[in-house]
């Protein structure tokens, strides 16, 4: 009798133990299914993670299907104790698929937007691409962090983007333009500033000088029109690079180029809405971060042999 009682304990035991399993709610899982991944890896990688319990079942269950190529890479929100059934049916709808944090630096050209997007696979490259050139947006792709969905279509990813500038950009546009200026000009000038600088307290120091030069009809002479005239963001600009035939490149063309080269950020932007009061026409890197101001062309050149000197010296 009290053999009996024992294996009856044991018996409800393990049947409570059973039903907790299959009816009690399983704790939420993280799940990311690295790109390539077929149904042989998710399964083993499910089963690993306590997510399903065979993962013969659910290859199976991907075969009978045919829900092989629906296997996209990504990361889910899962949960353990799931059914192999309810699973594959997650993952296959992209139900409950997290967002990705996805990094937009500022300076970088729609191309570079897009290679990061398509990487993060929030959308492909090259449709974002024709879509952003169709619509003219460099410029216009406000550098940010942004919480996107994977396989998101590359229209609703623009418009985000093109949402934040206008949410962060237009209050300061909306306050008036310095003189000669206008929302276009600003915004190219700012795409110039921001590949130029680097200390942000000398943001409102290069868009003077640029702005200065704009308004004496010289020409800009900026080496970032020339490598984005380029295609990329060439480091040790030649002579010959210098007198690359193209709209955007300043040393051959007067005035501003035909648009923004980069996507500026905010301070940028608000560089070249409130510019430093400076006459300076000209500006050298000094090799330790910052830039020397000259009004005086002769004056810049002296300058730019102080810092040729300086580099020989300490090399």
């Amino acid at each position: 009798m009290k053999k009996l009682k024992t294996v009856l304990l044991i018996l409800a035991l393990l049947a409570l133990a059973l039903s907790l399993y299959f009816f009690w709610p399983g704790r939420p899982v993280q799940v990311v299914i690295p790109e390539g991944a077929g149904a042989g890896a998710v399964a083993a990688q499910l089963r690993q993670e306590g997510i399903i319990l065979s993962a013969t079942w659910f290859k199976a269950l991907v075969k009978l299907t045919g829900t092989g190529k629906k296997l996209m890479p990504g990361e889910y929100s899962l949960r353990t104790r799931m059914s192999a059934e309810e699973a594959l049916w997650v993952i296959t709808h992209n139900t409950y698929v997290s967002d990705v944090r996805v990094v937009i630096p500022e300076g970088w050209r729609m191309e570079q937007v897009a290679e990061r997007l398509e990487a993060n696979g929030i959308t492909p490259a090259a449709k974002f691409l024709d879509l952003a050139r169709s619509q003219k947006l460099e410029g216009y792709l406000f550098p940010s962090t942004y919480r996107l969905r994977k396989n998101t279509p590359p229209q609703e990813v623009i418009n985000l983007l093109k949402s934040e500038f206008d949410r962060q950009i237009m209050p300061l546009f909306s306050k008036g333009f310095p003189d000669q200026l206008d929302a276009r000009k600003a915004l190219i000038i700012a795409s110039i500033v921001e590949r130029e600088a680097v200390d942000d307290s000398e943001r409102p120091l290069i868009a003077a000088v640029y702005i200065n030069r704009y308004r004496k009809k010289m020409p800009l002479e900026a080496d970032p029109t020339t490598q984005y005239a380029l295609g990329y963001w060439k480091k040790a600009l030649t002579y010959k690079d210098l007198k690359y035939k193209s709209p955007y490149n300043t040393y051959v063309v007067g005035g501003l180029p035909p648009g923004p080269i980069c996507s500026p950020g905010y301070k940028s932007v608000a560089a070249v809405m409130s510019p430093a009061n400076l006459d300076a026409l000209y500006f050298v890197a000094d090799g330790r971060g910052k830039h020397i101001f000259n009004s005086s062309f002769k004056e810049h050149l002296k300058a730019k042999k102080r810092v040729e000197r300086a580099a020989r010296e300490n090399k």
